[in-house]
């Protein structure tokens, strides 16, 4: 649209507006990257510079075809997929950490707790294309989901043989509740998703299982978690990109004992949690579907 106006955002601070030909100036110079927050007449909201089609692009040589199997470019000439990433900072996420484990202690609280933590985790992901995503979840929605989840942190306090193991899939099919309700009320841009999980809960319930016992194994678990959450991400459905979890199970496995040992020295525990967190929402990626 010739003649509109742009505006930067500059930290927290917004510069602009800008001619058209002096913000093409400013991305000839290189002030405008990829990760630049930018805004003009006629956009619902601001986006990142790369994620506007065509804004950042050049004369340059077409891409290599891409291999079978590989990701396909949109029709406007935009990657089609890419990783995830979120965005957090190391002593934020220490503080929700603990205000959820408290939480879920005291019982009462935990829908609120839970309900908050998740809207800031997935307010805090950014997905390819898209921008950063949104949550509408309230507490009250499913609240006898978290009540019921904190409830069985005391089950084995009780002193009842076996009960925390009868209660075992009763655990799984809350949390597989708790993935849906997630899932359901993801939005982007203000405007819910419609994105569905559609996976089984019998099946969720199986994982649940396996992955407990699995810890048997001493290592195995890893690679229950690396098939589990590929299974998760071919189960969600209402998105015209297919989810999908990368990482290995050795890669799993490594990190997750690095993970382990941060938190047992205690000092490293917001690094080594902010790191893992980082790296684990980079495993999941939004490819496009091929026919």
């Amino acid at each position: 649209m010739p003649g509109r106006s742009w505006f930067v955002a500059a930290g927290d601070k917004q510069e602009g507006p800008y001619s058209e030909d002096e913000f093409r100036d400013l991305i000839a110079r290189g002030s405008i990257k990829p990760d630049t927050y930018v805004w003009a007449d006629g956009m619902q909201d601001w986006k990142y510079a790369g994620d506007i089609p065509g804004l950042l692009s050049g004369g340059v040589a077409p891409p290599a075809i891409p291999r079978p199997g590989a990701s396909v470019p949109s029709a406007n000439g935009d990657p089609s997929g890419g990783s995830f990433s979120i965005d957090i900072g190391i002593w934020e996420m220490l503080g929700r950490a603990l205000v959820f484990v408290i939480g879920f202690l005291l019982v009462v609280p935990a829908p609120w707790v839970a309900a908050s933590f998740y809207g800031w985790i997935v307010s805090r992901i950014h997905v390819p294309q898209r921008g950063y995503l949104g949550f509408t979840g309230k507490p009250l929605d499913i609240w006898y989901v978290f009540v019921g989840l904190a409830l069985m942190t005391y089950v084995g306090l009780l002193g009842i043989p076996y009960l925390e193991y009868l209660l075992f899939p009763v655990q799984a099919y809350l949390s597989w509740m708790t993935v849906r309700w997630v899932m359901a009320n993801i939005t982007s841009e203000g405007r819910p998703l419609q994105i569905s999980f559609d996976g089984s809960p019998w099946v969720y319930i199986g994982w649940y299982l396996l992955m407990a016992l699995s810890f048997i194994t001493i290592i195995g678990w890893a690679w229950v978690v690396v098939y589990w959450m590929r299974w998760i991400c071919a189960n969600i459905g209402g998105t015209r990109r297919a989810i999908s979890f990368n990482a290995t199970g050795l890669e799993v496995l490594w990190r997750t004992l690095v993970f382990s040992i941060g938190c047992v020295l205690i000092i490293p525990i917001p690094w080594v949690m902010s790191w893992y967190t980082r790296w684990y929402v980079s495993q999941f990626s939004a490819e496009e579907r091929l026919a």
